[in-house]
């Protein structure tokens, strides 16, 4: 019998000290089962995404003075944990991402990753060995197993089982039964949970943990988002009964990632107050609810801030939120502290335009009473941006694009919408945001042209915009892309918006080329700009903002597009 425990543990990047002994707690916690094994994730002692801090000397000596702590509980049982490892040559230090084997107090084994990503090979050397298999002593015997990183690692040498460790954060496009591999042998999946960060992008690691038979069906899976200590015999794995990935919805998955996300988030920054800006729009409502949910209704300051362009509609509509959440509300006018601010560049001698009016109002919501209020409470304050909004720098910098956080920037907004009806029908099990906050034209309520009452609302026309925006990001069209799509009468169909938008958003190929020009420019131009300087943003993608390597570079046309173009609109 090779009763082997596999440790899905919370994971603390840049803490060995606080990793180091949460493995020793799960050591005596697998050895009490009677594991005569237990494995735990890569990286375990250093966290995944700690940056430059790989490449501080004493860091990674703290990582490896952990380790031994690691090796030298391992009695009477074997230990399999993810570290760092030190080469020093001459006066060159290399440090490889490593699988350390222990067993009864002594180093026995260590595997180096092999097949680095361009990030990782900023910090860690490609080993010289050619192994694909490590032994590991279980209780007298010795399995032969193939540790993997990646399905391009897979090698057909002879082995007992295999180990995946799995790094890879939560995503919408992940799922645990695609995780298999093709190895006829059983494998054990082993994975972290947590949130760790690359400074502008926040990652939520969901677990992913399981056991897969020898024909790639999944018999046992950790609990996902929950540290969990899970004990298999691996002789017995292929005949233990199939069971099923877990049927959810994406707004239920969506709904989880953030909830538990923006959680971990707050308890790692320490903070447990949050002032959010009420406007009676959508986004800042799924917001309100989300926080409140997370950190109870006594820890959220909702605040409305009126301009003459705010309609009694949403500002009733803010009202009704916060007493549906139970929530502090309070109502701040800014048209006072705008108008000064006006009157002050004109006494200088400027002219200030309709449009600098819009973003005055926009910043002095943010920067001036957001800011203020948060730091009154001891918290901070939401940035409550979507992800087509995020996309086009549809936002004011140091204004609505402003907060500790944005927990919303990598939804588009029909999932947003989505999000709405899920919290609402399964989480509150009531209608806690108003259903008016949901038909409601989507409006920043800047200027007389972007009037509620009167069905107007932002120049987004998001039924279409979401996917045409969604098809530059996540599927990487370009301008030429979409404009033969269009010519061909498959733009619809290939970015997956409602048949029939094109033509009536765009009845000519003038109408249709000017806005996708002016949205190319946006994404292209300022919205680079302004994501660089926006705050982080919680992913629930592979394509968040803040992941992607972006330039201000110049908005570029291809050849073949300005032809194409040409001809279509003469």
């Amino acid at each position: 019998m090779a009763k082997i425990a596999y440790a899905q543990m919370l994971v603390e990047a840049g803490h060995p000290d606080i990793n180091a002994k949460r493995i020793l707690y799960l050591i005596e916690r697998a050895r009490a089962g009677g594991a005569k094994a237990v494995i735990f994730p890569e990286l375990a002692i250093s966290g995944q995404f700690v940056g430059d801090v790989f490449k501080q000397e004493t860091f990674l000596r703290d990582c490896v003075g952990y380790g031994d702590d690691i090796i030298a509980a391992s009695r009477n049982m074997t230990v399999v944990f993810g570290n760092v490892k030190l080469k020093w040559e001459a006066t060159n230090l290399s440090v490889f991402n490593t699988i350390f084997v222990a067993k009864d107090g002594k180093q026995v084994g260590t595997f180096s990753k092999r097949k680095l990503s361009a990030d990782e090979r900023r910090y860690f050397a490609q080993p010289t060995s050619t192994k694909t298999t490590l032994d590991l002593p279980i209780d007298g015997h010795t399995y032969k197993v193939m540790p993997i990183f990646g399905v391009d690692e897979v090698s057909t040498s002879n082995f007992d089982f295999c180990i995946k460790f799995d790094t890879e954060p939560f995503s919408l496009e992940k799922n645990l039964d695609d995780e298999t591999i093709s190895i006829d042998k059983p494998m054990i999946q082993v994975s972290a949970v947590g949130v760790q960060n690359t400074g502008k992008t926040v990652y939520a690691f969901d677990g992913t943990s399981g056991v897969f038979n020898s024909d790639e069906e999944l018999v046992q899976r950790a609990e996902p988002f929950a540290e969990a200590l899970n004990f298999v015999d691996i002789d017995e794995v292929d005949d233990m009964p199939v069971i099923k990935e877990l049927d959810e919805s994406e707004s239920a998955k969506i709904y989880r990632v953030l909830s538990y996300g923006v959680k971990s988030f707050l308890q790692q920054i320490g903070l447990s107050k949050v002032v959010i800006g009420a406007s009676g729009g959508i986004d800042s409502a799924v917001a309100a609810a989300l926080y409140v949910k997370v950190i109870g209704a006594e820890n959220v300051l909702l605040v409305n801030m009126p301009g003459v362009f705010n309609s009694e509609t949403t500002k009733s509509l803010s009202a009704e939120l916060a007493r549906n959440l139970g929530c502090r509300y309070c109502v701040v006018p800014i048209q006072e502290s705008v108008d000064y601010t006006v009157k002050q560049l004109e006494s200088a001698g400027f002219e200030v335009s309709s449009f600098t009016r819009e973003n005055i109002q926009a910043r002095d919501r943010s920067s001036r009473i957001l800011a203020a209020l948060a730091a009154s409470i001891g918290g901070g304050f939401t940035c409550n941006a979507n992800k087509a909004e995020t996309t086009v720098g549809y936002a004011t910098l140091y204004g609505d694009a402003a907060g500790f956080l944005s927990a919303l920037a990598d939804l588009w907004k029909f999932q947003v919408y989505d999000l709405a009806r899920y919290m609402n029908s399964d989480v509150y099990g009531r209608e806690v945001i108003p259903q008016g906050i949901i038909d409601l034209t989507p409006s920043a309520e800047l200027s007389p042209a972007q009037n509620v009452d009167e069905g107007k609302g932002d120049p987004l026309k998001y039924p279409y915009h979401d996917y045409l925006f969604r098809a530059f990001v996540e599927q990487n069209l370009r301008p030429e892309d979409i404009l033969r799509m269009y010519d061909s009468g498959t733009l619809e169909k290939n970015i997956g918006c409602e048949a029939g938008l094109v033509k009536k958003y765009f009845p000519t190929a003038k109408d249709f080329v000017a806005d996708l020009e002016r949205w190319w420019k946006q994404f292209s131009g300022i919205g680079v700009a302004k994501r660089i300087q926006s705050p982080p943003i919680l992913a629930i993608s592979r394509t968040p903002y803040g992941a992607r390597r972006e330039s201000q570079s110049s908005r570029y046309f291809t050849k073949a597009y300005i032809a194409l173009r040409d001809n279509l609109i003469s």
